[in-house]
């Protein structure tokens, strides 16, 4: 198993934490190997650049960008350097580099998975670990192990009676059979651009997608429109404090933290080495009116996305996995500083909705992309079920061509 770490940049490489996290925890208790820590998006935002170790190569085009930030734990996977790796998605962090490196990876239902002991913990809520496999199987056996109630993690209390046995008791090559799709084809990537030729290439792969599903026994709503969605996404705001007491919480673990808080981190000279992009995001000071403004557009959009479901009878929606294929390194580190291209991120925003992605196949430029099922709060059984199904049906997964096994 390979699995994110925060550390991996100038200023904190000389950091070790006293504790494990409770999911590496789990892990090794269940038998797990741990081979490493794997690079990620410098200071757990965007693309996997970094100060310490550069730029993470894609397998199947090393001229682009694994995406982030859990890319290096995708890039792992995806190469056969591990079987399974461990991601953390805030925004699209899971989803965006299991797409672009050509893997399945989930987004959990909030709750359902402890980040005690992971940047980016309670008290924030947008954030989530999750799976990162080759095939949903493995996936589905790697998140029976993660989840669980973690009293360090306190909104893990609403996950408590919400897990199944084991999530492998979805796995159904017929799972697509009489399931309804709604098909949201509206773009909701960041800086997305639709009319753009490398969006196209997409879309392209979409729209086999869709037919594919329908090939499988899917039974098809297309399109599906949630009302003001954009507009409501737009609204999506942190609230004031709560980066520095996660920080202070995160930290807290160990007797000998590096910096008490992060304003004290961004005084430090190694800080000036940061990504840029990840230097403005660190420094960045939440406002409380607009953090009010999100809470609810979160509140408004919910209830709208459940009642297109109850509306169309739906028992998921499928949207692009992500809206752009891999971004060229060259254009991530240098003007125009291209990142989170084309990136959705309807279910952290909703924060409870479960969300998987899984390989769709190829452009016509060679490059991966996948399809994302996503669905009521804690349904993520169901959604492996329709995952799997697809996988078995399609299997679009091939191993790039760059790298070997071990």
């Amino acid at each position: 198993i390979r699995g994110p770490v925060f550390a991996l940049l100038l200023f904190f490489k000389d950091y070790f934490p006293d504790r494990d996290s409770f999911v590496a925890e789990k892990l090794k208790n269940a038998g797990a190997v741990i081979l490493g820590k794997a690079t990620l998006g410098e200071l757990g935002g965007g693309d996997t650049h970094g100060s310490l170790f550069g730029s993470t190569r894609n397998p199947y085009d090393t001229e682009r960008t694994v995406g982030g930030s859990s890319g290096g734990s995708a890039a792992s996977v995806s190469a056969n350097y591990s079987t399974v790796g461990v991601g953390q998605e805030g925004l699209a962090s899971i989803r965006r580099p299991s797409t672009w490196n050509g893997i399945t990876g989930m987004r959990p239902s909030g709750g359902l998975v402890s980040r005690g002991g992971v940047y980016g913990c309670w008290p924030e809520v947008f954030g989530s670990l999750g799976p990162m496999a080759r095939t949903v199987k493995d996936l589905a056996k790697l998140l029976d192990v993660m989840v669980g109630y973690d009293p360090e993690d306190p909104i893990t209390a609403r996950g408590v009676g919400r897990i199944p046995d084991s999530f492998t008791t979805f796995l159904s090559k017929d799972g697509l059979k009489g399931a309804r799709l709604g098909i949201l084809r509206e773009s909701i990537g960041l800086n997305a651009e639709p009319d753009s030729e490398d969006y196209k290439k997409i879309q392209e792969v979409f729209d086999r997608a869709v037919g594919e599903l329908k090939a499988a026994g899917a039974e098809i709503v297309d399109p599906i429109v949630i009302p003001k969605i954009k507009e409501l996404l737009a609204k999506r705001s942190s609230a004031p404090g709560e980066t520095d007491e996660s920080f202070a919480n995160y930290y807290g673990r160990s007797a000998k933290r590096p910096f008490k808080n992060p304003q004290e981190a961004a005084m430090a000279p190694d800080f000036a080495k940061v990504v840029k992009r990840s230097q403005d995001r660190f420094k960045r000071k939440p406002d409380a009116a607009k953090h009010y403004e999100s809470l609810k557009a979160q509140h408004e959009l919910m209830t709208l996305f459940l009642k297109v479901m109850a509306d169309h009878q739906l028992d998921a929606i499928v949207h692009k996995a992500v809206e752009h294929q891999p971004t060229l390194i060259k254009d991530g580190i240098a003007p125009p500083f291209v990142d989170q291209k084309g990136a959705p991120h309807l279910n952290t925003f909703l924060v409870y909705v479960p969300t998987i992605v899984v390989p769709a196949g190829f452009t016509r430029d060679n490059l991966p992309a996948g399809v994302c099922f996503i669905g009521r709060p804690y349904d993520d059984g169901n959604l492996i079920k329709f995952a799997y199904a697809y996988e078995q049906a399609t299997h679009h997964r091939r191993a790039p061509a760059s790298t070997t096994g071990l």
